[in-house]
């Protein structure tokens, strides 16, 4: 299979207002980098991307699993998005982030491991399933250990696989998409365990995005001002060089928020160190395009 052409996605009017100031929009990357995620190697130039073809002003700073428990870690982005590479050091960390992110419209967007702990963070603070579990932290098996299991070991793994998605006529993933069907370079071995889902769907969590057994694989949450959540990667759509749409819509989503002045928490880069910007107290380090 081959991935297919991107449509040419129209910026939103408040998106190419933000733009004309000087306000340049921060996206937090929660996430332990690593250079053997070939996601994390993607996002450098997927930035360079954004700003030099897409006039999109973006900053992202790296912030580490572990940081992101801090109450407060990314209250002062613009974007969180909740990159590949799981398990994360922090389960707990990578939750607080998803909760702030949807708790206070903070524009959000998680990829791989990020779509696996956005529906953990949901089932448990909002359907109130405070057991719910993902096998990869939390391995134990056993009778009557099933019920609270979400996110368990796919049938099929689909590390390094491409697999063909519908879309739900209507749904954010449709339009930024623009097409029902689409090819996407996957890279999980865990995913979704259909038992728990309908209390997601129950609770306002919409499942737009299904492979071909009916599996839901991209998740959005309406009401938010921007809230997306994909098993596969879009780190890995094409050469690297354009960025996916749902990679370009979130830095959208971000700019919208930056030009509008709606980060509560104030931001400053270090005097000694400028590669280290500081926001809200949490020190995150600034990504830069040359390297990972």
């Amino acid at each position: 299979m081959t991935t297919n052409p991107r449509p040419a996605i129209a910026r939103s009017t408040s998106a190419r207002q933000a733009t004309g100031g000087t306000s340049t929009a921060r996206i937090a990357l929660v996430g332990d980098r690593s250079p053997s995620v070939r996601a994390h190697q993607r996002v450098p130039g997927l930035l360079d991307a954004l700003r030099r073809r897409h006039g999109l002003p973006v900053d992202a700073y790296w912030i580490p699993t572990e940081d992101a428990r801090s109450p407060g870690a990314v209250r002062g982005f613009d974007a969180v998005w909740l990159v590949p590479g799981s398990p994360y050091r922090s389960e707990a960390g990578a939750l607080e982030a998803v909760r702030t992110a949807r708790e206070t419209g903070i524009p959000f967007l998680g990829t791989c491991g990020g779509f696996q702990h956005a529906l953990l963070e949901f089932a448990r603070t909002v359907c109130g399933l405070t057991a719910a579990r993902h096998a990869e932290n939390d391995p134990r098996s056993g009778p009557g250990e099933g019920d609270d299991l979400l996110i368990g070991p796919l049938a099929c793994s689909l590390v390094g696989h491409e697999g063909r998605l519908t879309t739900v006529p209507g749904s954010l993933a449709e339009r930024l998409l623009g097409s029902r069907e689409t090819i996407e370079r996957f890279h999980c071995a865990y995913g979704p365990v259909p038992a728990l889902l309908p209390r997601l769907a129950e609770s306002g969590l919409r499942f737009t995005g299904h492979d071909d057994e009916g599996a839901p694989r991209i998740a959005e949450l309406p009401g938010h001002p921007f809230y997306l959540a994909a098993l596969f990667q879009p780190e890995l759509a094409g050469d690297g060089t354009e960025p996916h749409p749902f990679v370009t819509a979130l830095a959208e989503a971000a700019v919208t928020r930056a030009g509008q002045g709606n980060f509560p928490a104030e931001s400053r880069f270090d005097e000694e160190s400028p590669a280290w910007p500081v926001h809200s107290g949490h020190t995150g380090e600034r990504i830069r395009t040359s390297s990972l």
